[in-house]
């Protein structure tokens, strides 16, 4: 009677074993499944936000593409028209050559003239002011040497 009683504790020991088993077993297949679920959202959000990023970096560059586009053709519409004024300003300006060498023509005796008569004026004024210029040149030279004469030796 003791061991079919020892044995009947075994296999209940046996079976309580086996089903606590069975229930971590399920524990960590659930948890692993859990993991699991995580990680394919993580991805599909990654795989998403990478897709997202590259349609916007292809927008720009098409954006960039079609205003590159739209400069050359810009620039080859508009290089006519620059010639063209290019053109039409050589003319003006060989048109307005004679016309400006006649006003200097007419302007330089006057201002001949003018400096003819402003130079012996300024000449003049020069030649006064000369001799007081020296004075005060000298009255300052006098009063630095008489300033640093009252300073005291170093």
């Amino acid at each position: 009677m003791k061991f079919s009683l020892v044995a009947t504790l075994l296999v209940v020991l046996a079976v309580t074993h086996g089903s606590e088993a069975r229930s971590l077993v399920k524990r960590e297949v659930q948890a692993e499944v859990d993991k699991i679920t995580q990680l394919l959202k993580e991805m599909s959000a990654s795989f998403t936000t990478a897709t997202q990023d590259m349609v916007e970096k292809m927008k720009a560059l098409e954006m960039t593409n079609t205003a590159q586009t739209y400069m050359e053709d810009s620039r080859a519409k508009i290089q006519p028209l620059v010639e063209k004024v290019q053109a039409e300003a050589a003319k003006l300006q060989e048109q307005v050559k004679p016309f400006i060498s006649n006003i200097e023509e007419h302007i330089r005796p006057l201002t001949d003239d003018f400096s003819a008569q402003v130079q012996p004026l300024a000449d003049n004024f020069q030649a006064q002011v000369k001799p007081l210029s020296d004075m005060m040149e000298k009255f300052l030279q006098q009063v630095m040497e008489q300033s640093k004469a009252l300073l005291p030796p170093q």
